[in-house]
């Protein structure tokens, strides 16, 4: 199996609109979202965000939750379901970059950094192949 790359157009919309991450909650099976203003592109094929709350969507990491991430451009009726398997970083590079990420936009120091590995992509453009898999 070859492994999955974040092409151009998949790194250009999470730089440029807002993703919305899923997760579940595991004692009741709900599901829990929100948006992650810092998610963005680690490299070919992780995407990584500061976790700052360590709410709802970190407990549910902790608890072996897989993640979801839907990102949209309304206007142009496009869009991408990230599903991935993340992992949670107190130190090392991926929570360096965090810091940097946070004091390069004015953020508040994270309590963790969320590395997700990318494990499938879906379009959500709108047309006939909305809801396909591409990987």
């Amino acid at each position: 199996m070859s492994e999955l790359k974040l092409d151009d157009k998949m790194q250009t919309m999470l730089s440029t609109q807002t993703p919305i991450l899923a997760t579940v909650i595991q004692n009741s099976g709900l599901p829990n979202i929100g948006p992650k203003r810092s998610l963005r592109v680690y490299d070919g094929n992780h995407l990584i965000y500061n976790e700052n709350t360590g709410g709802q969507t970190l407990e549910n990491i902790e608890k072996g939750s897989k993640v979801a991430i839907a990102v949209i451009d309304r206007p142009n009726l496009d869009g991408y379901r990230f599903v991935g398997t993340p992992r949670i970083y107190h130190d090392g590079e991926a929570f360096d970059n965090a810091l940097a990420f946070a004091a390069e936009n004015g953020m508040k120091e994270p309590k963790c950094a969320v590395l997700i590995q990318v494990d499938e992509v879906y379009t959500l453009k709108s047309g006939p192949t909305a809801g396909q898999k591409l990987t």
